[in-house]
This record gives C-alpha cells, sequence and structure tokens, in this order.
C-alpha cells in the first residue's frame, strides 16, 4: 500500500481535499489550527492517505511542526501531497521548498485557482512543475473540481518520482528570494491595481476603532437568533408539547401499571431525558451561528483582533482560537491548545478554556432564563459568556504574573479569503453539534436520570417520600456549603453534584427531583437573584469528569487537581459576590 502524507499551510483546503479523496466525515473549519493530530484515510484500499497537521514551515519550532517532520522521516512516505493557496503562492512555497528536502515525490495541489484569477493572476502550471521538479494540480476543493485529477495521479502513480530539484537554502531570506524569483518566472498578473472584496471588508472589520464592536456585535446578534429569534422559540414549543400533550398521555396509558413504574418512566426518564432535550433547537441554533462565523473566514480575524488584548495575559491572538472552541466543548478546546507553540502557552489556555461556557451550560441557561427572566433571555445569557471571558481575561493576568512568567511567543495567522459558508457544511458542522447533544442524552443523561430517581425514591426502608430518601440525605449533607449563595436548598445541591457527569444534567436532575414541568416549580425554591447566582455557579464550577480526564491526560495530575480546585472557590466566589452585593442593592 503506497502512503502519502498530507500537507499545508492551515486554511488552504487540506482538509475538504482529505475527505474528498477519503471520504471522511471530520469536519472542516475556516481558522488555522482545526487539524492537530495526523488522521488516515484510504483510497481504494491501495492508498493511505496521512492528514498531517497544518503547517507554515519545518522549522521544528511547533508541535505541528515536529509531528510532521517526524512523520517525513520516519513513517516510510512514498509521496507527499503538499496543498498549497493559489491566490498566495508567495507564502505558501516557503513549506514546498522545505519539503523539497526529504527527496520524496510531491503532488503540489494548487487550490483556490478560482480566486487566484479573480485577482487576475495567471500561472503557469507547467513551467511551475518544471522548475520545481514537481508534479501540480490545480483544483477548487470546495466546488469538487480537480479533485478527480489527484486522485487519478495517486492511484495510477502518475507523478515526477526522480527529480534533481532539491533546493537547499543557508537561510529564510534565501528561500524567499528564490520564491520572489520563481514566481515572476510562472505567473503573469493581469491587474495590478485590482483589490479583492476581502481587502475591502478588512478594510473595515479590521479597523482600530470598530473592530471590537463589531467582533462582539456578531456574538451578540447570534445570541438574539438563539434566544430571541429561532432557537428558544423551538424549545418553548417543545417543552410545551411534552408536558401539555405526551406527559398527560403517557399517564393515562400507564394508569394501570405499577406506581413505581410508572414514577420511573414519567419522573424519571421523561421528567430527566425530556427536559433536557427540549433545549436542542437552542444548542443547534447557536452553533449554526458560530459555525458561519468559522466557515466565512471571520474567526481568523477575530483571534487576529484579539491578539492585543491577549498579550496583556501573555497568550497571542492564536489561542484565542481555542477559548472560542471552548464556547463548543471544553475537551476539544484543551486538545486544540497543542496548536500553540510554546508550553506556557498550551498550559495556560487549557486552564482557561473551561471559563469558556460550553454548549453543556445551555440548557440551564436556557431554562433559568425563560422562568425568571422572560423578554430578557438574550441580555442575561450574553450577560454570562461575557461574564467567562471577562473573568479568563482576569485570570490569565494573575496567572501570567504568578505561575507563567515567561517569554512570550510570536504570533502567526493566516487570513483567509472571506467566503460565503456552504449550506452543506453548515449543516453537517451544526448536526455533528446536535448528534453529540442526542447521544450524550441517550447513555449519560439517562444513566443519571434512573439512578436519581432510584435515589430520590428509596432508602434502606424501601420505596419512601423524597424528602426521606437517599438523596436527600446527600443533598442535606453538601448543601450548606451552598446556603450562602442564595440556593442552598439540597435538591439544587444533588442537581450540581450530578452536574459533574455533564453539566446537561443539571437540567435533567432538577427535572427527576422537582418533577417535568420545572417552569412552574422553580419559582418556589429561586428568586431571580438566586437563580443568577445559581447560573454564575453553573458557568464557573468544576467542569464535567471528560474535561478533567482530559486535562489529566494532556497535563497530568497535578494541573487536573489544580484547575478542579481553582474553578471551585472561584464560582463561590462571584456566586457569594453576585448574591450578598445583590441582597444589599436590592434592600
Amino acid at each position: 500500500m503506497i502512503t502519502a502524507a498530507l500537507l499545508g499551510n492551515p486554511n488552504v483546503g487540506k482538509t475538504t481535499l482529505y475527505n474528498a479523496l477519503t471520504g471522511s466525515n471530520q469536519y472542516v473549519g475556516n481558522w488555522a489550527g482545526v487539524t492537530v493530530e495526523k488522521k488516515e484515510g484510504f483510497i481504494d484500499n491501495k492508498i493511505k492517505i496521512v492528514d498531517l497537521p497544518g503547517i507554515y514551515a519545518m522549522d521544528t519550532y511547533s508541535n505541528e511542526e515536529k509531528v510532521s517532520k517526524d512523520f517525513l522521516q520516519n513513517g516510510n512516505v512514498d509521496v507527499i501531497i503538499n496543498i498549497v493557496d493559489a491566490s498566495s503562492l508567495d507564502r505558501n512555497l516557503y513549506l514546498t521548498t522545505q519539503l523539497k528536502q526529504f527527496n520524496k515525490p510531491i503532488i503540489l495541489v494548487l487550490n483556490m485557482v478560482d480566486v487566484a484569477i479573480a485577482k487576475g493572476l495567471d500561472i503557469n502550471y507547467e513551467l511551475l512543475s518544471q522548475k520545481l521538479g514537481v508534479t501540480v494540480i490545480p483544483i477548487i476543493a470546495s466546488k469538487n473540481k480537480g479533485i478527480s485529477d489527484v486522485r487519478d495521479c495517486l492511484l495510477k502513480e502518475d507523478y515526477i518520482t526522480n527529480s534533481s530539484n532539491s533546493l537547499k537554502f543557508k537561510d529564510e531570506k534565501e528561500t524567499y528570494a528564490y520564491i520572489e524569483v520563481l514566481l515572476k518566472s510562472i505567473t503573469n498578473k493581469k491587474s495590478d491595481n485590482k483589490v479583492s472584496i476581502s481587502e475591502k471588508i478588512d478594510k473595515v472589520v479590521l479597523n482600530r476603532i470598530i473592530a471590537y464592536p463589531l467582533f462582539f456585535g456578531s456574538l451578540f446578534l447570534i445570541f438574539m437568533f438563539t434566544f430571541s429569534w429561532v432557537g428558544q422559540p423551538l424549545a418553548d414549543f417543545l417543552d410545551t408539547l411534552l408536558n401539555d400533550s405526551f406527559v398527560p398521555f403517557l399517564k393515562n396509558l400507564l394508569a394501570s401499571n405499577s406506581p413505581w413504574f410508572s414514577s420511573l418512566l414519567i419522573d424519571g426518564i421523561v421528567g430527566g431525558v425530556g427536559s433536557v432535550i427540549v433545549f436542542l433547537p437552542v444548542i443547534l441554533a447557536l452553533f449554526l451561528g458560530i459555525s458561519f462565523l468559522e466557515d466565512s473566514g471571520y474567526m481568523a480575524r477575530a483571534a487576529f483582533i484579539m491578539d492585543k488584548l491577549m498579550r496583556k495575559m501573555g497568550l497571542s491572538g492564536k489561542a484565542f482560537i481555542p477559548l472560542i472552541v471552548g464556547f463548543g466543548c471544553s475537551v476539544p478546546a484543551i486538545m486544540s491548545a497543542r496548536t500553540l507553540e510554546s508550553e506556557k502557552d498550551r498550559k495556560l489556555t487549557a486552564l482557561l478554556v473551561p471559563l469558556m461556557s460550553c454548549n453543556a451550560r445551555l440548557p440551564v441557561y436556557a431554562l433559568f432564563a425563560s422562568v425568571f427572566f422572560p423578554g430578557k433571555q438574550t441580555i442575561v445569557v450574553f450577560s454570562l459568556y461575557l461574564m467567562g471571558i471577562t473573568l479568563a481575561f482576569g485570570i490569565g493576568i494573575l496567572f501570567k504574573h504568578t505561575l507563567f512568567k515567561k517569554d512570550e511567543e510570536p504570533f502567526i495567522i493566516e487570513l483567509p479569503e472571506y467566503k460565503l459558508p456552504e449550506p452543506k457544511s453548515l449543516l453537517i458542522h451544526t448536526w455533528e453539534k446536535g448528534k453529540g447533544f442526542l447521544k450524550k442524552a441517550g447513555t449519560i443523561i439517562f444513566s443519571i436520570s434512573v439512578i436519581v430517581w432510584f435515589l430520590s425514591n428509596f432508602n434502606t426502608t424501601g420505596m419512601v417520600d423524597i424528602n426521606s430518601s437517599f438523596l436527600a440525605a446527600i443533598g442535606k449533607f453538601i448543601n450548606p456549603i451552598f446556603i450562602p449563595l442564595g440556593f442552598g436548598s439540597w435538591q439544587n445541591s444533588i442537581a450540581l453534584l450530578t452536574g459533574l457527569m455533564a453539566k446537561e444534567v443539571v437540567v435533567g436532575t432538577m427535572g427527576v427531583i422537582y418533577g417535568s414541568n420545572l417552569t412552574h416549580v422553580l419559582p418556589d425554591f429561586f428568586t431571580p437573584l438566586s437563580a443568577y447566582s445559581f447560573l454564575a455557579f453553573v458557568l464557573l464550577y468544576t467542569p464535567c469528569v471528560s474535561v478533567i480526564a482530559t486535562m489529566k491526560k494532556e497535563y497530568g495530575n497535578r494541573m487536573a487537581i489544580f484547575s478542579v480546585a481553582y474553578q471551585l472557590i472561584l464560582a463561590w466566589v462571584v456566586s457569594f459576590i453576585i448574591f450578598n452585593v445583590g441582597s444589599i442593592i436590592i434592600r
């Protein structure tokens, strides 16, 4: 079997090409660092393609470069597929010149030739092939044009195998001088004065005065779409359908069955899982918005915009990308911190990622915001996300001057061309998030709901009232910790405890304990102030076990324990301040 290594700069369409060649279902993002680990795919069981991390050079500077260099040296590679952005050959060919030094056949795939043509670039592909001693294939990966040519070239082994063009240069300056001469010989620019659409947009988007308002305004629009226009209204519809139609129907259907069996199905499974499932539209709406920003090319600009602020806490703008990924799930966000160049940046970013509000917390926010802040859900939820970002910034500055007193690393990121996201790509990414949520509902939340139901209905004497159950005993033992925060009932303490398995379980547990119709029950246990204090605690307290396990795997026991401890303390302190200062103001 032939082994082909797929390499290229971030944002050149490498993952799109990989998916098209192998049929992989990997998510395609539009910002640097989406591919962290090498991935393997196969063409007709004859060609193995190894998708290596997106890198800019082979200088053994970052972990990504080390992985790629090591594989090319020791991975028995037969051919290198080097995908480049045809509209930015001056930057992309630097990596190509370094790949030539491995003395492997190279297929140089020129992607986005349509963008190059739009910029007025006329590239002589045959001359480029002769000059570099590589096989050149032009493609437009996003439109699936030219993919079959790459596939056929690999299957037929129809590429240049013995080239004497082994390029060696003294330094970076000499390399770029060679590339400049090469490009003058193989390209003809038809218009020197033509300004691209991306350049025109960037004059506005990257303007130093309006860049930040535009960024936060974009996020606010996504929250309006999620909580006011589409997501929350659909969630309310599902909630009404569940509690006003399905639950009464199920009760009538099970009327002749034993009380404990009916309680298990209605109070345990439907109350727990159903209370969470109704928020699926909220999660889908949020990630549709975030996916749109990623695939349009704007998210890379967001990292560029945030570089100046990130420097204040000792990080580069590139660290902003894992933090944004944290809005989806902290696990891949912590893993994507591997793309950062220094150990200090990786560790500091991993510690801050859990402060970003992941999608697992959304059902809790959506429930409490709709019950206690009707008409103001968007503002309330947006304030929680903003709180997480602000506290991450403050904690980052604190850690910079205490735990991580080391030099800062340079910031390099490719700003891709703006493009209108493809509906198919958006829907696939959004569905992947929704599918993960449903899978969790069918496994973890289902299991925890059954366990909580059992503990809330039994003690050593058998089936009892909930206030005499195992669950009540556990809740009453830990609830003094939360009394100063305004939500010290044992039921809420149990919900937070089970939330360590997965944050969605907080709502599921409440659905089992309080009953499925939480909208009418929760005002008996919370005020708007204590509800907001509770939401702040959910935002900040110890992440779920999956995140803790990932932190342990990536950085060891000490850092995992430190992460758990500092977040628990931070959550308690912030909730204490919110509730007690708020109580003084309200008086």
